[in-house]
Formats: structure tokens, sequence, C-alpha cells
């Protein structure tokens, strides 16, 4: 008899935790990000470490017995706008209305109206143009645009504090053109000319990226051969705003092209990317330093560890940190909302976010940020951080170059650039496999001086 009311119990309490997760409100997260793309190591990083998310704040609501789940709806934009557009419109006709990405400035300038004017709430982890450059001109206008990453007006203040410090005295500037490449241009123009640092050229190319960059290659090899009468190898050097089709504009450049004489910069597009690696033995050669918002906080040990022990490397990148502790802020944001109103309110929960966020940075739910601190500006962005600088080794690996100090302004060497060592030429091969002239009139002179004594 006992044994059966045992039985009958254990059934009870299986049927009440059944019925207890099939009532959880559902929390719907779209993910718009690349992974098909020029930003596909970026996309599949972010969507690798929501697969983490998911799990850490559903286990999180059990132990809270808090009756929500979380899942994330994730779709391929490609960071193509149009297919961003198509995306976003597809995840609310599903009755999805937070989103994590797009990923980059072109597409939320893209996707801005249609989100404003439906109370879409999104919190992109790597968008870092200026507001302007996405079309915002006042704060009000980007209520329901969240962003977790720092602007470019930070990363240009640290590449230009880069150039400054390697001595650069004059840059050839190529770039992606979209909103997202023309932004940093443009952000970065006044900054250089401020610091004396000639602009030579500016060489941009469509979006999306060609397949043949020979026009634009041959563009700037001519500046960079004028540069040359001017100025030395280490006082020239390019700047890419590109994403990771910057692996083809490599490729493609001849070995002994004047390109790979001068050292290369790159950004947030180009940091870490796994396709500069198939070319590394010029990526290796001209640095492809680039930087990258770097924060870390008090949970991200722990995520590592998750990340490794699923097989996905040693550590995600920052944009992937970015997205899960916006994943963390959208969830409990939501929560918030629904619990004090009694239902889901868009406007409620784009004045709630801030809140929250700061909560959650300071540990008052009882779980930290991966990437720190989050502070927001009036704008819904990210307002400091520092920048990572990293580059492409003779090993053919990434590592850390050093980092840029926001709070001074200041670079951090552990491996300072050098110029290039000067390509090997055509002509220097042939003169090392063809005797040169006065060596070929001797072997002459000598050949004929030995027929004349056999005459003899």
């Amino acid at each position: 008899m006992i044994r059966a009311r045992v039985c009958i119990l254990v059934a009870v309490l299986t049927i009440l935790s059944a019925a207890a997760v099939a009532s959880a409100e559902e929390i719907k997260i779209g993910v718009l990000v690349d992974l098909s793309g020029p930003l596909t190591t970026y996309g599949t990083d972010i969507k690798n470490t929501l697969e983490i998310a998911k799990e850490d704040i559903n286990a999180y609501f059990k132990s809270k017995d808090l009756p929500y789940t979380v899942n994330f709806y994730v779709e391929d934009t490609k960071v193509d706008p149009n297919i961003a557009l198509q995306k976003i419109q597809d995840l609310y006709a599903k009755g999805i209305n937070l989103v994590i990405g797009p990923m980059g400035s072109g597409e939320v300038s893209n996707i801005k109206s249609f989100v404003t004017s439906n109370k879409i709430i999104i919190v992109s982890p790597s968008s870092t143009a200026l507001p302007s450059l996405i079309g915002v001109t006042k704060p009000e206008e980007k209520k329901y645009i969240f962003r977790f990453v720092g602007t470019d007006d930070l990363q240009t203040d640290a590449i230009t504090a880069e150039l400054k410090d390697m001595g650069v005295k004059a840059v050839v500037i190529t770039y992606i053109g979209n909103a997202w490449g023309k932004g940093l241009y443009e952000t970065i123009k006044p900054k250089l000319e401020k610091a004396g640092i000639e602009i030579k050229s500016h060489v941009e190319y469509p979006d999306p990226p060609p397949a043949d960059f020979s026009p634009y290659i041959a563009e700037m090899e001519n500046t960079v051969s004028d540069l040359l009468k001017t100025y030395k190898p280490s006082e020239i050097a390019i700047v890419a705003f590109s994403y990771e089709e910057t692996a083809t504009l490599l490729a493609q450049t001849k070995s002994d092209s004047p390109l790979l004489s001068v050292i290369w910069l790159g950004s947030d597009g180009t940091a870490l990317s796994s396709k500069a690696l198939d070319v590394c033995d010029k990526a290796s050669r001209v640095g492809l330093y680039s930087t990258l918002f770097e924060s870390k906080g008090k949970a991200f040990d722990e995520l590592k560890a998750k990340y490794k022990e699923k097989g996905f490397g040693e550590e995600p990148y920052q944009y992937a940190m970015n997205a899960y502790d916006a994943a963390w802020v959208l969830a409990l944001s939501y929560v918030k909302v629904v619990q004090e109103n009694g239902k889901y309110d868009a406007d409620i929960m784009a004045e709630t976010i801030p809140k929250v966020t700061i909560d959650y940075s300071e540990g008052k739910y009882g779980v930290y940020p991966v990437t720190g601190t989050i502070k927001l500006n009036e704008w819904n962005d990210r307002a400091s951080g520092d920048y990572a600088i990293y580059y492409v080794t003779k090993q053919c690996n990434w590592d850390k170059a050093g980092l840029w100090v926001f709070a001074e302004n200041k670079i951090e060497w552990s491996h300072k650039p050098e110029a290039p060592a000067p390509p090997v030429t055509t002509t220097t091969q042939a003169a090392k496999r063809t005797p040169g002239f006065e060596a070929a009139l001797a072997a002459v002179g000598l050949i004929a001086g030995a027929y004349l004594l056999r005459r003899r």
C-alpha cells in the first residue's frame, strides 16, 4: 500500500512538473547574424555562444521558480541590409519582437524604420557606426535600438593612437562602401588630419564585396608607390575598414606588390578572422594589426569553460560575449516588465532595459555580465571601453600586440609593429639566378683566352 502511494505521489509530481514546464511562458528572441557571408566567423560564434546562454538563463529561471523559458530563433542575414530587413519582417510575422542583432551597421540602418514603427527591441552586439551614420539625429529616434559594443568614435581614437605611436606620416584608406565602412572613414578623417597624418587617397569598394579586387589593388599600389618617393616604408600604412574579404584582397595582391612593403591596420571587422589565416604568408608580413573592443567581467571564466567543454574553441569572441549579455538583459527585462505590468509593453521595455543593464552589471540578480560593466549613453549605445590590438604572427595565428586604454588614450604594446621586409621582386630573383654583366664579360674573356692558348 505504501509503495503504491509513493508511486502515485511520484506520478503526480511528474505530471505537475510537466504541467509547470508546459505552462511556462516562452520568451522568443530572434537572432540576426551572418552564417554564410563576410562575417561568418563571428556570426557562427554568436550562434554557438547563445546556445550556452539559453541553458544558463533557463537554469536560472528554474532555480528562481520563474515560469519562463527563453528560446532563440536564428536567421542568416549574410550582413546584407536587404536580407536583414526581410528576416526581421519574417521574425515579426511569427510574433517575435525581441532581437539580438543584426551585426552590421548597414543592416541596422536599413531595418531602423521597420523596427521603430513596429516597436521591435533590437540589441546589436557588433554595430559600431555613429548614430548619425545609421540615420538617427536624436536619441528618441533610437528608442528601440540598443548596442552593447563601443562605437566607432572610440575605435577611431584607438586607431589614430596606433598610427601616431608607430610614427606613420601617410596612409591609404580602403573601405567597404556601406554605412559601417564609410562611417569609419568619415569618423577617422578629421582625427588623422588633426594628428598631422596625410590621407593620400581613399579607395571605396562596393557592398557586397567584388570577386575581383584588381582595380582597387592597382589604385592602392599607384598611391603607395607615389608615397614611397617621399616617405620611408615605416612611415606609410594601409588602413582597411573591411570585413573578412580582406583575405581575398590580400590573396589577389602579388607578392612583389608595394602594398606588402608597408604595415596594414585593420579594425573590428578583421580582428581574429579565421579567413585571414588562409593567407597568413601575406597577412603576417603586413601584420594586419586590428582593433577589437575588449571587455571581460566576473562571469567570463565560467563562460569560457562551458564554451571549451562544448568544443566551440578556446573562448568566445567579444561579439559573442556581447550577445550573451544581451540575451540576459532582454530576458530579465521581459520578466520585470510582465511581472510589474501584467503584460508585455514595448515602450516600458525600452525604458526598462537601461535600468536592468545597470542592475545586471552590479550583480543584483545573482549573475554577472561576461563583458564587465555595461554603461549605456543617451543613445542606448555602450559608452566606454578599451580596444585590444591583434595581429597575424609568422606562426600563422592571431596574437595580441597591445591594448588601447580608453582612460589614458594610450597604447600599451607587447609587440610593436615594424615595417615588412622589402618584397622580393622578379628582377631581384633574376639577379640571384643570372650572372651580372661584368661577370658575363669576364666569363667570355676567359673562354676566348683559353681558345687562343689552344690555337698556339
